[in-house]
């Protein structure tokens, strides 16, 4: 899964806030390798190309004096190509609806040491031709971390934390899956950020073990990824043209 993720920041507050709307647009390719009796043998398990896109289009965020605060409504699309029970499908078939918030706590002045909590609550729709509906579920994604200068001045930095998970379904599914228990998983392990606060670019990796779940695969999960922020700067008037010389 290859996950891009644009936000605009507008300037002016609404609420006491900043308005950051975004969206993601993720290319998925499913692939399964299995090694049989010494016999290396692979087989694709989904097509390749766009998944479902999410748009963040309420999203709003207020710095305060120890922690930042975010809140937002979102949407999934199904862009990403489904034909009920196809071996080459990279989306989920149906619309969905997502509550999110999001909150990251300083506990020194620098701001070096932090605790993080992220929230959400996905509502999703009819799957196109299944006549399936899943249920409602609630995610977590928890965390805490230290940052630690690697130059006297400041200029390079190295994040260290401890991340981990959790996610329930929460209501029943609709349809021919109605009978099906209820899914959870829970996982926990460890990141690392390597950040360039003046070119403002924040890079990181992280590994994830999932020690118990129920009703799906248990799975490890490995992630890497970095982002950059564009500062546009605010036009400026033209000069005023220089004064001619004072002659006698």
């Amino acid at each position: 899964m290859n996950e891009n993720l644009f936000y605009y920041v507008r300037k002016h507050k609404f609420l006491g806030a900043y308005y950051f709307p975004y969206v993601v647009l993720p290319f998925a390719n499913g692939s399964l390798v299995a090694d049989i009796v010494g016999t290396s043998l692979s087989a694709n398990g989904g097509r390749e190309g766009l998944a479902d896109i999410y748009v963040q289009r309420l999203n709003l965020g207020w710095h305060l004096k120890h922690a930042d605060v975010a809140v937002g409504f979102g949407f999934t699309a199904p862009t990403g190509h489904f034909t009920p029970g196809a071996t080459t499908n990279v989306g989920s078939g149906y619309w969905g609806n997502d509550i999110t918030a999001n909150t990251t706590v300083y506990s020194t002045k620098n701001k070096a040491t932090t605790a993080n909590l992220a929230t959400i609550w996905e509502i999703h729709g009819q799957q196109t031709g299944a006549n399936i509906t899943p249920g409602q579920a609630f995610s977590d994604e928890w965390g805490f971390g230290q940052t630690l200068p690697l130059r006297e001045d400041f200029s390079r930095h190295l994040k260290l934390g401890v991340i981990g998970y959790d996610q329930w379904q929460v209501t029943v599914n609709s349809g021919p899956t109605q009978g099906f228990p209820y899914y959870l998983s829970h996982a926990i392990a460890f990141q690392t950020n390597f950040i360039l606060p003046a070119k403002a670019i924040n890079t990181f990796f992280k590994y994830e073990n999932e020690f118990p779940a129920k009703a799906r695969p248990e799975c490890r999960v490995m992630a890497f990824g970095f982002s950059w922020t564009l500062r546009i700067p605010k036009p400026q008037p033209p000069a005023a043209p220089p004064l001619a010389p004072a002659t006698n």
